[in-house]
């Protein structure tokens, strides 16, 4: 009786010491959520932080998420009695395994560390990389986002980032735009290089500093092609890009300068 009375004692002791833990472990989790989230939040409004780039910006609060719930769970594992310490030296001597099983979050984390200190683009850059372009909207941890021009998101690894080519549209502040247009051989050479020159001058969205060019470029079987040549802001490449081939269309209409078909003559015997 005295045995089961013991046993009975410890049961309850036991049971009463893990209901202790829980509790409190639920409690300094429910808690250090809460802080969590005060914090995060308190890092992307904070007006210091404003200051910095927008891409450094999403890369602190992203590092600041990841370190402050580790460190809760760590908390809250401690408290429910089990050894952080033995957890940590298990990891270790797992670090080859865990390493290649991380390799690739690692390499993506390490490219956002790379992307911050050259920075190839920023957070409102048109990019074109790994066989995607768009607008960057955020430079996290592990991955940057960027937005296509048809609103689609995507998802480009920063490890795969830090490896390939990237084409930065924006990050000068104007850009070259070159054209092809035809014309008929009959068309004579400078009428055409007048209206072409002409046409891009009266585009306010042309810069006058470089001067735009016109040029012959090549004999073509069917037609003559010129190459127009001119400076824009970035912003104003596509606009005008559009605007130029409307324009010119209609400038060579009122100059009579045929836009001709491919053409082939065909001799008999």
């Amino acid at each position: 009786m005295n045995s089961l009375e013991t046993f009975t004692n410890q049961l309850i002791q036991h049971g009463t010491d893990l209901g202790a833990k829980l509790l409190s472990a639920l409690v300094v989790l429910v808690i250090g959520l809460s802080l969590c989230r005060w914090v995060i939040r308190l890092v992307q409004h904070s007006r210091a932080l404003d200051k910095l780039d927008p891409s450094l910006h999403t890369f602190l609060t992203s590092c600041t998420r990841i370190v402050l719930y580790v460190l809760l769970g760590l908390n809250v594992a401690g408290i429910l009695g089990i050894q952080t310490t033995s957890f940590l030296t298990l990891l270790a001597s797992g670090s080859v395994a865990v390493g290649l099983a991380l390799q690739g979050a690692l390499s993506n984390f390490a490219g956002g560390l790379m992307l911050l200190i050259f920075k190839p683009f920023k957070v409102g850059d048109y990019i074109k990389a790994d066989g995607q372009e768009g607008t960057v909207k955020a430079v996290t941890v592990f991955y940057t986002f960027i937005t296509t021009p048809d609103n689609k998101v995507v998802t480009l690894p920063n490890g795969s980032l830090t490896g390939t080519a990237v084409v930065n549209y924006t990050a000068n502040p104007t850009r070259l735009l070159m054209q092809t247009y035809t014309a008929s051989y009959d068309a004579p050479v400078e009428k055409v290089k007048a209206v072409l020159l002409e046409t891009a001058r009266a585009n306010p969205m042309v810069l006058a500093d470089p001067a735009p060019m016109a040029r012959l470029a090549r004999h073509g079987d069917s037609a003559l092609e010129y190459t127009l040549r001119v400076w824009c802001n970035s912003a104003d490449y596509w606009p005008l890009n559009f605007d130029l081939m409307e324009q010119v269309r209609d400038a060579f209409d009122k100059a009579g300068i045929e836009i001709p078909y491919p053409q082939m003559d065909v001799h008999t015997r």
